[in-house]
């Protein structure tokens, strides 16, 4: 059909933030003018973030500061998630313990709980969540809570997260070290657990909707378990190497270099007799060897995002389910001349 696009077809889009839209305070080059262009063609925008730092109200306004469009409600935080399962799992007035922002203090505060300074006030839960200044004290003191019997919360588990200097680590790493010192995993209530993206989508009143991030392990997971299309973006943690390697539930529906590939057609990925083709690159599995011919070179004389779609293609259908990443041999082989 001409003029059709990656969105033909989508509603909505569910978009992460950190990689996705900025690392750190600075928009990723072009994805402002990406999100700008989802009103024109009549495709409604949520942000779904799994940093529990900042409210709603502050993303929002940050996203505005930088050019793209966003009102408070349209951002959907891990801090609200964690809440609302404090709200699921406990009755109002519990005792709370809070080991983040105060973003997340207002969040927790908001669905009725009474917010406690230490364990020696005897909370009945803890939720843990991002904030850069957290320390050491402040784990003890989360660990100290839960090895009291306080239940536990995790409003994400995100090992690293994207910043303007590069990858540092993220509250993941944060929960690992309180989980060494409790021996238990805490209920995770952000990504990759599917009610973010589903209230996402019932928000914006979404049929249809798509969701864009950088992370396999949430981003991609989650929206495959709200039953969503995934486009993993690769502007931020995973490449599209790491997307080869991905078990069965971190595999993204399509792979885009940018958020401006949105507005590209996605070409159309066949396959006769073991060969995959993706526009001109093809690849095919040989004795467990991923074997990707370039037919054409891309702007720097090496892989193109073409070849990697078609890696991708033949190595799924190769290991169509496996619940743990895989480490395929890849060999490229240049153009015959």
């Amino acid at each position: 059909m001409p003029g059709e696009t990656l969105l033909s077809g989508f509603d909505a889009v569910l978009a992460d933030l950190d990689g996705v839209v900025y690392a750190g305070p600075q928009a990723i080059p072009g994805a402002v003018e990406a999100l700008q262009g989802l009103a024109e063609v009549n495709v409604k925008l949520a942000y779904v973030t799994n940093n529990a730092s900042r409210t709603p109200a502050h993303v929002a306004a940050h996203l505005r500061d930088l050019g793209a469009p966003a009102e408070d409600d349209q951002v959907v935080s891990s801090a609200q998630a964690g809440a609302a399962l404090l709200a699921q799992k406990f009755p109002r007035g519990s005792r709370v313990l809070v080991v983040g922002s105060s973003a997340l203090v207002q969040e927790v505060e908001e669905v009725g709980m009474m917010v406690v300074e230490s364990a020696t006030d005897n909370p009945d839960v803890v939720i843990q969540g991002f904030d850069p200044k957290l320390g050491w004290a402040d784990l003890s003191e989360a660990a100290f809570a839960i090895n009291g019997g306080a239940a536990w919360i995790a409003t994400n588990t995100d090992m690293t997260i994207p910043r303007d200097r590069g990858i540092a680590p993220g509250n993941g790493t944060l929960v690992a070290a309180v989980r060494a010192a409790v021996g238990h995993d805490p209920l995770v209530a952000g990504k990759p657990q599917a009610p973010l993206f589903l209230t996402a989508a019932q928000r914006l009143g979404a049929q249809s909707p798509v969701v864009v991030g950088d992370r396999l392990d949430t981003d991609i997971v989650g929206g495959n378990n709200a039953g969503m299309a995934t486009i993993l973006v690769l502007t931020g943690v995973d490449s599209a190497a790491a997307a080869l390697r991905a078990k069965t539930a971190e595999r993204p529906r399509f792979i885009i270099e940018t958020l401006k590939d949105l507005y590209q057609p996605y070409p159309e990925i066949t396959s006769e007799d073991g060969v995959f083709n993706c526009g001109p690159q093809h690849a095919v599995v040989e004795n467990g060897i991923v074997m990707v011919t370039l037919t054409q070179l891309g702007d720097e004389g090496g892989n193109t995002i073409d070849a990697w779609r078609a890696a991708c293609a033949a190595w799924w259908a190769e290991v169509p389910e496996t619940d743990s990443a895989t480490t395929p041999e890849l060999i490229w082989r240049s153009p015959t001349p």
